[in-house]
């Protein structure tokens, strides 16, 4: 009865979750994606869109960029599995549980097999995430130099060390508590640690990225940005408005909306204010601000938790099934062995191969959202929404070499924004002030 409910819950939170996602499509948000999807049709596999095309030589670049990319997305994901099945297949989690027994006290314990785990993974991962950063550095996406690059690693790794620690020492206490309803009751404290990284991550980011508050830098573009929030309703006062010194790392453009509650804020790179128009930055902030109006953080938490909820009750099951039959030769004895992370972990694998086309369209029909938002609620603050949407995603994907037309599936698959060239070709036709149609989210 209980696993009845568990399953019908899991359908109410994604369906709560996905409204915004299935929320009505109006006149003309139908007429401009019906426009755009034309346009891909008739454009050839990976070739120029009317409304995004790239130059010859830098088509040819994205071409390859995308080959190359999706060979590593693929390699990547594969050799995680495989990486996982070998270190329980060849004993390896096995000794990383007998070296932490060594300690008598189980924090000792916990976090002698977390680090193992961690240096492992990483040092199994290291030749892929090189060569992915080697072709930023080739395709002049990223300017990060070798040692900032493997500082941000060690960052990393001793952030997952340190917080990830805590994590497994609750999940394996409340393994040791409720042996049969763990994967509840641990999903239970995951919502309060969900809200809790959300709210930290600003926090987090000054340890690698360089802000300053965007007012002391550039008071007139935070005049129009304050237009913007005005317009949108949005209380986001200009102290939440930070510049972060992108271009110490990469070449490409961005904003974002950072953050939860009191440490909400909203983020704009040098890079966009040095390379983009003060219009297109409107436009780039106000799909931003989307995601803040539109409440994409709070209806994301629910989706995420409602995946969770299957992925730690499906990794009950096969961990107990996994163990009873292969535990002797893994050398792992129960479900309250240090190892059994790794069986849950092996569990989480093959389930994010699953639903990550979901979440994924899911994420993509956020953006979708915002694209729109971001487009009305421009309209009357510059001369074309239309054509500053359309310039900003030409800026964007022509400074990151994006390929105007990609595969459908790769898409599906992989992509968690809709492509830049249906955007381009949709900002280009949206078009909600036109006689007989209505804005979606500023009603006439």
């Amino acid at each position: 009865m209980l696993r009845r409910f568990v399953f019908a819950l899991c359908l109410l939170v994604a369906a709560f979750a996905a409204r915004p996602a299935l929320a009505g499509e109006t006149a003309a948000e139908k007429a401009a994606d019906t426009y755009a999807k034309q346009e891909i049709a008739a454009a050839p596999a990976l070739g120029n869109l009317p409304d995004y095309s790239l130059p010859p030589d830098k088509l040819a670049l994205s071409q390859e960029k995308y080959r190359k990319l999706t060979a590593v997305e693929f390699i990547s994901d594969s050799w995680g599995l495989l990486s996982l099945l070998l270190l329980l297949g060849l004993g390896v989690v096995g000794w990383m549980n007998r070296t932490a027994l060594r300690f008598s006290n189980r924090w000792a314990q916990g976090y002698t097999f977390l680090f193992l785990w961690l240096l492992v993974g990483s040092l199994l991962s290291l030749p892929i995430d090189l060569y992915s950063q080697n072709l930023q550095r080739h395709y002049g996406l990223s300017v990060q130099g070798w040692g900032s690059w493997f500082a941000d690693q060690g960052k990393g790794f001793a952030l997952g060390w340190i917080f990830g620690g805590l994590v497994l020492m609750l999940l394996f206490w409340v393994i040791r508590k409720l042996p049969r309803m763990w994967w509840f009751a641990f999903w239970v404290c995951t919502w309060p640690i969900l809200f809790a990284v959300i709210f930290a991550g600003p926090y987090v980011n000054y340890l690698f990225n360089h802000y300053e508050p965007l007012q002391k830098s550039n008071p007139e573009l935070v005049k129009k940005l304050e237009e913007v929030c005005a317009k949108g309703h949005m209380d986001i006062p200009p102290e939440r408005m930070f510049l972060m010194k992108a271009s110490e790392k990469v070449t490409t453009l961005n904003a974002d909306v950072e953050g939860y509650g009191a440490s909400k804020r909203v983020v704009v790179w040098d890079n966009t204010i040095s390379k983009a128009t003060p219009d297109e930055i409107l436009m780039i902030f106000g799909h931003e601000s989307g995601h803040y109006v539109l409440k994409h953080i709070e209806t994301t938490i629910p989706f995420v938790e409602g995946l969770l909820l299957v992925d730690l009750l499906l990794g009950y099951w096969f961990v107990n099934f996994a163990i009873r039959k292969w535990g002797a030769k893994w050398q792992i004895a129960d479900q309250q062995s240090w190892g059994a992370f790794a069986v849950l972990m092996l569990t989480f694998s093959v389930l994010n191969l699953v639903s990550q086309s979901s979440g994924n369209a899911f994420s993509r029909a956020h953006e979708h959202a915002a694209d729109i938002y971001g487009q009305e609620v421009i309209h009357g603050l510059v001369p074309s929404p239309q054509a500053t949407t359309q310039n900003a995603f030409d800026l964007l994907g022509t400074l990151g070499y994006s390929e105007p037309n990609p595969s459908p599936f790769y898409i599906w698959w992989s992509y968690d924004h809709p492509p830049v060239g249906y955007r381009a070709a949709f900002g280009r036709a949206y078009d909600p002030w036109a006689p007989g149609m209505e804005p979606k989210y500023f009603k006439k």
